[in-house]
């Protein structure tokens, strides 16, 4: 699976920068990056479980994927699954103290699901790898302002 790791810091504590990476119905407002959630199943909250839709426009393409959060680690990370154009995608988000502060930290990864998956992978997944990590590194910034403004 390639991966992609991004941090950074925020002047916020971890319990504010939490609440604010975990609220999923504010999350289009927050990451500018997400045009809509729609949430799956019935209730609120973010907990192991927890399935949604997302749409986002990335490489000049909207795509909405069936998101669901499958670890929680209450106060400190979560990991989301989802199963999408030919590849099974993994993100972790993680907050810890540091400092003043907290460190925000997301990882993102995909393993190719078939032939043509892996094939293309191989030869053209390495050009989308700088646009992906600016990306989530354009998230954590969206989600270190909103706490650092609460």
């Amino acid at each position: 699976m390639n991966e992609i790791a991004v941090s950074r810091d925020v002047a916020a504590p971890p319990d504010r920068v939490w609440a604010v990476a975990t609220d999923l119905d504010r999350a289009a407002e927050v990451v500018s990056g997400i045009e809509q959630i729609e949430r799956l199943g019935g209730g609120g909250g973010f907990g192991v479980g927890t399935r949604w839709r997302e749409t986002r426009t990335m490489f000049g393409k909207t795509a909405t994927e069936e998101m669901e959060v499958t670890a929680v680690d209450p106060g400190h990370s979560y990991t989301v699954e989802a199963d999408g154009h030919g590849a099974h995608y993994v993100s972790q988000v993680s907050v810890e103290p540091h400092g003043s502060g907290s460190r925000l930290a997301m990882t993102f990864g995909a393993q190719p699901q078939g032939i043509v998956a892996k094939v293309m992978s191989a030869t053209i997944g390495r050009l989308f790898m700088g646009a992906t990590r600016k990306a989530l590194r354009k998230d954590l910034d969206d989600i270190a302002a909103a706490a650092e403004r609460a």
